[in-house]
């Protein structure tokens, strides 16, 4: 009988660990190797179960670096060679491929090019599956999704997005259709493909049957290496690789995946290609131990870690607000407006168009910004070869009245830049757009942005005080000439970014950066070191999803 029972608490001790595993000692190892402000490499790991695991931590709000996309000229390399051909800062590989014809089965898409296609059908068992799989995409305001997408065409407008993925299932006889009911990608700079979504929305959703990955050799429940890409409410990337197969690592499942990149914040994330394809390296330094070794599979696509110079983003944009024909700021004046037919308008409502004519015709946005200040204007139109090449947008700000005339038979599907201004914050501030035009048969309303790159301006850091775990003092001296002393409190172990920026965003000094113990911490912040002017400046403290900011005066 002893042994049975021995061999019973045996069981019950591996249920337990299966279902209670370790908590993960992660090491932020970003000082062992050259790195740029505004990207971290941590290092986890736990002995039971068996597990090392990398990740980066890509910010894009320091607006020094960015997260591109690859396609390899070369056909296939490891990912060191990879990295290196680009001159990459770091790289994790992408998405899924063909062993024999090196084509990638996973969507990759760069300014203006569909370089490959996702798959848009499987057969399992003698039947077709349609396809929405996967995709990571970034837009030139910076703003990150992960969505599922279907291709209509080879073109980036012909990708569209779906609010949920094509409902497959294993077993039913009867697959579902071709998508429908989908929006185009209209701004989408650049992407990568792979799958299944771990993370939609904030919450877990592993959409591995309706992704048809049964059947693919991408396990679920089973402990594999893995990769994962996925980004925060602060506009952090991360991007994650985790040995597997090995003693020293078992690897992790896409429960545990996700599991994982939620623990680190993201709200969005997906898996891309695993067992020996994944793959991290900084510079041409291998960083995990692909199947236990140094030696590398050859892979035809990677997310790599570079200047931002590599896309064509915007700054970081900390206000962002897009007013279209459809909703309640906008408004018609004058007989006559009709619907375009031209496809690529913005949002769910159709372009509306109006032949030139004395101004008696036009569209008048209410801009209502939540603070006085400095905007960013642009429009969005289709074009048509009979539009007017001189259509006016009269702008009414501080300043008082401005007409900016633009030519609307060219640049259609894209944002387009009417100018900036200091607008008010009161019901003043409006944006027509007038038939007056001497050209052209017609001028088009379709949708008007508003941007800002003050981060004093952001909302998100006024929502972001009720989930928080620790405190931010005003620092003192306040004003201060040439020292101050920035003061905080955590009530469990963070890391924390604590960084000090002037009043257009732009960071000055990144003056904490690193695990911290829980409690009390001070921080000397010298402004003679930064020849910084008599002003007001933003120190900002991040630990896990919730951020602070506070004010100070430097003057001399």
């Amino acid at each position: 009988m002893k042994p049975t029972y021995f061999f019973i608490l045996f069981l019950l001790c591996l249920i337990s660990i299966e279902l209670h595993p370790q908590a993960i000692n992660w090491v932020n190892i970003s000082n062992q190797y050259s790195l740029p402000q505004g990207v971290q490499l941590l290092k986890g790991s736990r002995s039971s179960p068996a597990l090392n695991v990398w990740f980066l931590r890509v910010d894009l709000r320091k607006g020094s670096v960015v997260v591109k996309p690859y396609l390899n000229p070369a056909g296939k390399e490891g990912i060191t060679a990879f990295s290196g051909r680009f001159n990459a800062i770091a790289a994790v590989n992408g998405g899924y491929f063909d062993f024999a014809s090196n084509a990638s089965y996973s969507a990759l898409v760069n300014p203006g090019t569909v370089l490959a296609k996702n798959i848009n059908s499987v057969v399992r068992d003698g039947k077709t599956y349609i396809l929405t799989r996967s995709f990571w995409g970034i837009k030139e305001t910076r703003e990150m999704s992960v969505d599922w997408i279907y291709h209509f065409g080879n073109r980036v407008l012909d990708i569209y997005t779906f609010p949920s993925p094509t409902n497959n299932a294993q077993g039913v006889p009867a697959p579902s259709p071709s998508p429908v009911n989908g929006l185009p990608s209209y701004e989408l700079i650049a992407g990568i493909g792979g799958g299944p979504t771990l993370i939609n929305n904030d919450t877990i959703r592993i959409t591995y049957d309706q992704e048809v990955f049964w059947g693919s050799g991408v396990g679920y429940s089973n402990r594999d290496p893995r990769s994962a890409i996925g980004f925060t409410k602060n506009n952090e990337i991360i991007l994650l690789v985790a040995d597997g197969r090995q003693a020293a690592s078992e690897g992790l499942s896409l429960p545990e995946l996700a599991q994982l990149m939620k623990d680190l914040g993201c709200i969005e994330a997906m898996n891309l290609d695993g067992g020996g394809s994944s793959q991290m390296a900084v510079g041409t330094t291998l960083i995990n131990r692909p199947e236990g070794g140094t030696a590398q599979r050859a892979i035809p696509t990677m997310l790599a870690v570079t200047i931002a110079d590599s896309l064509p983003l915007l700054p970081p944009v900390y206000y962002n607000k897009v007013i279209d024909t459809g909703d309640s700021l906008c408004t018609l004046t004058g007989t006559g407006w009709t619907t375009s037919g031209i496809s690529g308008f913005w949002g769910g409502t159709p372009s509306l168009i109006c032949t030139t004519g004395n101004g008696e015709q036009y569209a008048r946005f209410r801009i209502r910004v939540p603070s006085p200040g400095q905007y960013r204007v642009d429009a969005w139109w289709v074009a048509a070869s009979n539009r007017a090449n001189n259509t006016p947008f009269i702008v009414k700000y501080a300043g008082g009245v401005d007409t900016v005339r633009l030519d609307q038979s060219v640049n259609g599907l894209k944002w387009n830049s009417i100018g900036t201004f200091n607008f008010t914050g009161t019901d003043a501030d409006e944006i027509y757009i007038s038939n007056f035009a001497q050209t052209g048969q017609s001028i088009c309303a379709d949708a008007i942005r508003i941007l800002s790159f003050d981060s004093l301006l952001t909302s998100a850091e006024k929502e972001e005080a009720g989930n928080i775990n620790f405190e931010l003092y005003n620092n003192y001296p306040n004003p201060f000439n040439p020292e101050t002393t920035i003061s905080y409190r955590l009530v469990t172990p963070e890391i924390v970014t604590l960084s000090v920026f002037d009043l257009l965003g732009r960071e000055i000094k990144l003056v904490d950066n690193e695990l911290k113990e829980a409690g009390y911490h001070r921080v000397e912040f010298n402004s003679s070191l930064y020849d910084l002017s008599s002003g007001i400046y933003l120190y900002r403290l991040s630990a896990g999803k919730s951020f602070l900011v506070g004010k100070m005066i430097c003057m001399k």
